[in-house]
């Protein structure tokens, strides 16, 4: 039996990309989903796919940002399937563009998302999780939670703000003794939709963009991510990293220290395309 047969597991950001690919997995494996994403049609999708691995789906389209509707939301989950094992608050969006043509509202739309919505979903279920006597908080940052880049100001300010908070959880979990184990998932490039999907500067072709990333940056699949990231969960990993890239880029930076930053925007300004 897997170890997550019969157990109630919750997937934001569900509809696609990583999200689908983990609840894919953990149906196969015979989880109870609870799953969600604002993408109504790619959630339908994951959920027939799911069922039709045999999996019991409660599907409902859900943003993030909403914190009383993330509060609900989970209130409802824990009375539908009386209990709630495992969460992976994976729901995100990205956005490329220089900080000086960024308007504000771009970096709080980020902000919002990425990481208020991981703070919404952590704090509505981690009552639920303590409460199952056997929960997992995993918590989706990047490989831009580790490493900054140019033009990646306001996703990187989310992704390193999500790696800060699952930290300091993780530890007050180990200092309260609360049984919960606490994961910080960080992708490298995947094959997704987000490229395609991201905002940018008025006046900056997102498509230029978003073909960079998936010709020269998106080499894992999801599927292989979400193998790497249950593989991850059933260690009790503090961090996992996904991706080669992930992998090296991180030994590149605890080697070079804050050099790195240099070489780093050296290397953008060479390779990658401008707006």
């Amino acid at each position: 039996m897997s170890d997550v047969a019969g157990r109630v597991v919750v997937v934001t950001g569900a509809g696609s990309g990583i999200g689908r690919a983990l609840v894919l997995a953990l149906a196969a494996e015979g989880a109870r989903l609870a799953i969600s994403d604002v993408d109504t049609a790619g959630l339908e999708e994951t959920a027939r796919r799911a069922r039709d691995l045999g999996a019991e789906v409660k599907a409902d389209h859900l943003d993030v940002t909403q914190r009383e509707k993330v509060l609900e939301y989970a209130e409802q989950v824990a009375a539908h399937f009386g209990a709630v094992h495992q969460v992976y608050n994976n729901a995100g969006i990205a956005y490329h563009g220089d900080l000086e043509r960024t308007e504000f509202k771009d970096i709080e739309r980020v902000m919002d998302v990425d990481f208020w919505g991981v703070v919404n979903g952590t704090k509505a279920f981690l009552p639920y999780l303590i409460a199952s006597g056997d929960g997992h908080l995993i918590n989706v940052s990047s490989l831009f939670g580790l490493l900054s880049i140019p033009g990646q100001a306001a996703y990187n300010s989310a992704k390193f703000a999500v790696r800060g908070f699952t930290e300091a959880v993780r530890q007050e979990m180990l200092v309260a003794r609360h049984p919960v184990q606490v994961t910080c998932v960080h992708p490298g490039g995947i094959k997704t939709a987000i490229a395609r999907n991201a905002a940018v500067p008025d006046g900056d072709d997102q498509a230029t963009f978003a073909e960079f990333f998936d010709r020269k940056l998106a080499r894992t699949t999801p599927e292989d991510a979400a193998k790497t990231i249950l593989a991850g969960v059933r260690k009790n990993k503090a961090r996992v990293l996904v991706g080669a890239d992930a992998k090296l880029l991180d030994a590149f930076v605890r080697v070079a220290g804050p050099a790195y930053q240099r070489v780093v925007a050296t290397v953008t300004s060479r390779v990658v395309p401008k707006g």
